[in-house]
């Protein structure tokens, strides 16, 4: 007891060091640190209610006395940041499926004339395959009578000089006997018998036959009217003609002067320089103007007088009749650099008729990448372009077909280009083409080969709308010293004046074009504003606030990273019963206050750790003391 009462401190100066204690704590407190940290979450949360500029999180700390309000500002708080967080989802949604905004221009400024493609609808009997088409009309002529006891009428030299042509006309005779012209009945009659009361000659399909090479599957290419199948199977036998020939496509058998009597262009005369010339399997020579990219056209005023003016010959002049069925002329107006697809885009022109078309240019420029699926340039479409043009949406569809068609068939479709290292198909050397043909064809309507799919729209398109308008030509009164000119300047000297000659004016209607453009109705800076205009419509803040809420966040994380790495270390600092002879610490707390180890561990910890700090031990020392002095 004696010793004890020799270790007591006076009782001032154990106050008087307390204090010095207290106050040393407080300035070790309010100094700033470079990174504070909470004690707890719900020290941080209430932190962050007090001073944040967010509105309504001050009331979820002044209403905590009232265990109804709080519960009430915290539903309405957390239910307002919902709200706003799923209009936020509306915005990038919306964002994220790129729309665009249409804009409509119109330019004024001189316009560059378009290309214009002009065929004669007059397939040519080259000299070089004329003896097999004259071959090929004595078949369809017999042909006819079996089936229609119909006389086809041909020509008298084709009469007199057939029995010379039996032996050279056996090979092409067997390759149409394998593909022969037939009749069929209707699907509502295949079970009554041929020479059945009921059933009439309107009551039959025509069509021809296709068969495999090993002949194990075939089918009846059918039609419902009997002139499209006669034209059909004759034009069958046509390719097969011209495929027979190596150069059959770089023939020219023109005859411009022939077929235009007269082209002018902006009042001024056309010549040589303004057109090339192609052949059409089916359109006959074709040429098409403004063509040469070094000279273009261009229209300095809109107008009649100010476009193209032709007149055209439109008589058929050793044609072919199962071929073409129609007179005139057939016209198509494109940009330079596309080809002149006449199936597509092209429209006849009626003999003795003045057609005046007028034009209307059209741009149209869409977005690509993420806005839409259109090409710069094709480059980025899964398609060779077998075509020397500049890539159009067409020109990859008849690419595709045609690189299909290869692959399938060996052979190459004689109205499309050539590919590398291939030929044209020929039933001499490809005998099941045309099964094999028909087939891809109808895979290709139906989109089984994708081709529709893998070619995308071009990004920038150039259009002309076009609207026609149609009167006699020449008139009554003035044909006749119109055709006696045209006789002396052109040998004209036809027998049918009426259905010899057209006209045909293409010109622009107005001198303004216009474009269609595309932009961003969603940009990033849209998409910001409208998530500032949602935050402030919801909590009245601004940028700052959202900062606000980001260290938050952060705060929230460092505190939950502290919290589990002191757990972690106060499961590695205990030890088994006894005395730790490694923790100084520990050793010179317990000869300070014997019997309070659990405390001095965990205020070893606050003080590791900096945050917290307390000063809950050294208060009670004296009292303790005072009870064991006692003792």
């Amino acid at each position: 007891g004696g010793s004890v009462e020799a270790g007591k401190m006076p009782e001032g100066e154990k106050t008087r060091q307390c204090k010095q204690e207290e106050e040393h704590q407080q300035k070790e407190e309010e100094r700033e640190g470079l990174i504070e940290f909470y004690s707890s979450y719900q020290e941080l949360f209430q932190f962050f209610c007090s001073n944040t500029t967010i509105h309504g999180a001050i009331r979820l700390v002044c209403s905590k006395k009232n265990k109804m309000k709080t519960a009430f500002w915290s539903v309405l708080f957390f239910l307002t940041f919902g709200l706003m967080y799923w209009q936020f989802g509306i915005l990038y949604r919306e964002y994220f499926s790129y729309p665009v905004n249409l804009n409509l221009n119109l330019n004024s400024d001189r316009l560059t004339f378009p290309a214009v493609t002009l065929c004669t609808l007059n397939p040519y009997r080259y000299s070089a395959i004329r003896k097999k088409l004259d071959e090929l009309d004595q078949i369809t002529h017999q042909t006819l009578l079996d089936l229609y006891d119909y006389n086809m009428s041909l020509a008298r030299s084709d009469w007199s000089t057939l029995s010379t042509r039996k032996r050279s006309s056996r090979s092409l005779l067997h390759h149409v006997q394998r593909h022969p012209l037939r009749r069929q009945k209707r699907d509502n009659l295949v079970n009554l018998p041929e020479n059945s009361p009921s059933v009439d000659k309107n009551d039959w399909k025509i069509g021809f036959v296709l068969c495999s090479e090993n002949n194990k599957d075939c089918f009846h290419q059918a039609y419902s009217s009997g002139v499209d199948a006669v034209r059909e199977w004759y034009s069958f036998h046509y390719i097969n003609i011209l495929a027979q020939m190596p150069d059959a496509k770089a023939l020219d058998e023109s005859d411009f002067e022939n077929f235009i009597y007269a082209c002018r262009f902006n009042e001024a005369t056309c010549d040589k320089a303004n057109y090339t010339h192609f052949h059409h399997p089916l359109y006959g020579n074709c040429y098409t103007f403004n063509d040469n990219s070094s000279s273009l056209w261009t229209s300095s005023l809109p107008g009649i007088n100010n476009g193209l003016s032709l007149v055209v010959r439109t008589e058929q002049n050793d044609f072919i009749p199962l071929l073409s069925t129609v007179t005139g002329a057939r016209v198509m107006v494109h940009d330079q650099n596309e080809p002149a697809f006449m199936d597509d885009g092209g429209f006849n022109v009626r003999p003795g008729i003045e057609t005046s078309i007028s034009m209307r240019k059209e741009m149209t420029v869409r977005l690509g990448g993420s806005y839409s699926d259109c090409t710069e340039d094709g480059s980025d479409v899964p398609v060779q372009n077998l075509y020397s043009s500049r890539y159009t949406e067409q020109v990859c569809i008849r690419s595709c077909f045609q690189l299909n068609m290869v692959e399938r068939c060996g052979c190459a479709y004689y109205f499309y280009p050539l590919p590398t290292g291939a030929e044209y198909c020929d039933y001499t050397k490809h005998i099941a083409w045309g099964y094999c043909y028909y087939k891809l064809l109808a895979e290709f309507k139906a989109d089984v080969l994708g081709c529709f799919h893998k070619c995308r729209k071009p990004c920038k398109m150039t259009e002309y709308q076009l609207s026609a308008g149609y009167s006699r030509w020449p008139s009554v009164v003035s044909e006749d010293w119109v055709f006696y000119m045209l006789s002396q300047q052109n040998k004209y000297n036809i027998t049918s004046k009426r259905n010899g000659v057209a006209k045909v004016n293409i010109f622009f209607e107005e001198w303004n074009y216009k474009t269609n453009g595309e932009s961003p109705a969603f940009t990033v800076v849209t998409l910001l504003s409208q998530l500032g205009n949602q935050w402030s419509l919801w909590f009245g803040s601004s940028v700052l606030s959202v900062m606000e809420l980001a260290e938050l966040i952060l705060d929230f994380i460092a505190i939950t990273f502290i919290l589990a790495l002191r757990w972690f270390r106060s499961r590695q600092q205990q030890s088994p019963p006894g005395p730790s002879p490694n923790s100084h610490e520990d050793t010179a707390f317990q000869d300070e206050a014997p019997g309070l180890s659990a405390p001095h561990r965990f205020t070893v910890e606050a003080v590791v750790t900096t945050l917290p700090s307390y000063n809950s031990l050294e208060p009670r020392g004296p009292s303790r003391d005072g009870e064991v002095g006692h003792e």
